[in-house]
C-alpha cells in the first residue's frame, strides 16, 4: 500500500474507488467497508483509495474529552495495508479543513485531487461540516455510489464508540470480538493528553 500525506504530491490514480473516514480501530465494520472497496476496485480494474484524518477530527474540534483512540496512525496504517487497500491518503485535519462543506470536500478533494469515480460509504456516512448527504452529492456529480450496510456481531452494533465503551468497562474480550483483532489493554500512550 502506498501512503501519502496531504494532497500535494498525489499520483494520478487509476479509476479510483474511494472511501473516507477516521477508521479508528479498523474494526469489523470498517473491514466490511474496506472489503467492499477493494472488491469494487478489482472488479472495475481500478485502485482502492482510503482517505483518513490525522489528528482525529474530534481532537481538532475540541470534542476529544475522554476520547481514547483505539489505534495510533501507524497501527491504523498497518491494519489498512493488511486489508489489501492500494493507497492511503492521510489528510491533515485542521480547523480550516473542518470548515469545508460536503460539496466543497467532494468537488475539491475527492474529485479534484483524487479523481474519484466510485465512492464506497457506510450506511450513515455524511460529508463536511454541514453533514451533507453522500447519495445526493454523488448523484449530482455522476459518481458511482456503493453503500455498505451496518455491521453487527452477535446482535451488537459495531462502532469505534461501542468498542471504546466496552474497554472503559473492562470488557476487553468483547471489545476485541467487535474489533476483530487484539487491542492494547490500558496503554496510556494510546490516550490523548
Amino acid at each position: 500500500m502506498r501512503v501519502f500525506h496531504g494532497f500535494d504530491a498525489l499520483p494520478r490514480f487509476r479509476r479510483p474507488a474511494v472511501t473516507v473516514g477516521s477508521f479508528d480501530g479498523v474494526h469489523l465494520g470498517h473491514r466490511a467497508l474496506l472489503e467492499r472497496l477493494v472488491g469494487e476496485a478489482r472488479r472495475r480494474n481500478a485502485e482502492s483509495v482510503v482517505l483518513t484524518f490525522e489528528p482525529h477530527p474530534r481532537v481538532t474540534l475540541g470534542r476529544d474529552e475522554g476520547l481514547r483512540l483505539l489505534t495510533t496512525l501507524e497501527e491504523k496504517t498497518a491494519l489498512l495495508a493488511a486489508s489489501g487497500v492500494d493507497a492511503l491518503v492521510v489528510i491533515p485535519f485542521d480547523r480550516s479543513f473542518s470548515t469545508l462543506s460536503g460539496a466543497e470536500f467532494l468537488d475539491r478533494y475527492l474529485i479534484g485531487k483524487i479523481g474519484a469515480e466510485t465512492l464506497v460509504v457506510g450506511y450513515n456516512h455524511r460529508f463536511g461540516h454541514d453533514r451533507a448527504d453522500c447519495r445526493k452529492l454523488a448523484e449530482e456529480r455522476g459518481l458511482r455510489l456503493v453503500c455498505v450496510d451496518e455491521r453487527s456481531v452477535g446482535g451488537e452494533h459495531v462502532s469505534s464508540t461501542v468498542i471504546r465503551n466496552l474497554l472503559a468497562c473492562g470488557r476487553q474480550d468483547e471489545a476485541e470480538r467487535l474489533a476483530g483483532h487484539a487491542l492494547r489493554p490500558g496503554n496510556e500512550s494510546n490516550d490523548l493528553p
